[in-house]
């Protein structure tokens, strides 16, 4: 089975999740992890997105789906990656990121 992260309890629409701090790395460091098995937990990061980072939380670990019921905002300057929900979710539910950008793109 894969990961994934789920809700012990029913939450609401725009309910703050997680504030997970990441490690930032730069262009070169990308370049290696990209050819490792990291490359699918790491994001891209800054406004060139030539970086990435790892995030110390659990946000590496949220599956994907184009209907999301989360979405993440990234704060370069914090080096912060924060999730919240998009929609009320049920107990119980999986919960998922958009990986391609905003929740509902």
């Amino acid at each position: 089975m894969g990961r994934g992260v789920f809700t012990l309890e029913a939450l609401e629409a725009d309910v703050l999740i997680e504030i997970s701090p990441v490690v930032v790395l730069g262009e070169q460091e990308r370049i290696l992890l990209d050819q490792t098995l990291l490359h699918h937990y790491i994001f891209e990061w800054g406004d060139d997105r030539k970086a990435c980072c790892v995030a110390l939380g659990y946000v590496s670990i949220y599956n994907h789906s184009f209907e999301s019921n989360c979405e993440y905002e990234m704060d370069f300057e914090s080096q912060m990656i924060r999730v919240k929900t998009v929609r009320a979710v049920a107990a119980g539910e999986e919960l998922f990121i958009n990986y391609n950008g905003d929740w509902n793109d």
